[in-house]
């Protein structure tokens, strides 16, 4: 994006410069220049602009897979995971521990801006039956994983959400205290 801005900002100033002489600089300016030399310079400026734009845009179209992993010492190995807007995520969640998951199960909850995980965790903790995912809160939540014992995985996938900082916890009994980190998209 940078470099875009950058090439943009360059091609602008030779066609300010080009337009902004007078009329006597003008004249006294096209003796013993090449106008055919120029034109093509400011040409590979646009095609040099155009095929960077090109390159962001496929950049874009790249999917990011993230491998997360939690054990049995209630902890995330990634606080923070970094996105493009609109990037799609494949997300593979595994349990690096020993323990099953119905005395030490971990799972991925991405939730929507404005989502208090406090709150949301407390939620959860009446939902055992789904995995920990309260029935209904769908407009809360991006995206999640299964929950899962020692030695799982699970793997979902997703588009990343608008530009902004959101919050991802383990939604097991106890666990978003310390499992917790920020899915930020750029």
């Amino acid at each position: 994006m940078k470099k875009n801005i950058a090439l943009a900002a360059v091609a602008s100033l030779f066609l300010f410069a080009a337009c902004s002489k007078s009329s006597e600089k003008a004249e006294d300016a096209h003796a013993g220049h090449d106008h055919a030399a120029e034109a093509s310079s400011t040409e590979e400026v646009a095609v040099a602009a155009e095929e960077e734009t090109d390159n962001v845009a496929s950049a874009d179209n790249t999917v990011l897979e993230i491998t997360i992993k939690g054990g049995d010492d209630m902890k995330f190995d990634l606080s923070t995971i970094k996105a493009k807007a609109g990037q799609k995520v494949k997300l593979t969640l595994v349990h690096s521990g020993k323990l099953p998951k119905a005395s030490m199960g971990h799972n991925f909850v991405l939730l929507n801006n404005g989502v208090n995980e406090t709150d949301f965790a407390a939620k959860a903790l009446a939902a055992k039956d789904n995995d920990y995912i309260p029935a209904g809160s769908s407009n809360e939540i991006i995206a999640h994983t299964k929950l899962v014992g020692g030695g799982e995985s699970d793997t979902i996938e997703f588009t990343a959400p608008a530009r902004g900082a959101y919050n991802y916890i383990c939604t097991f009994p106890g666990h978003s205290a310390l499992m917790k980190g920020k899915f930020i998209v750029q």
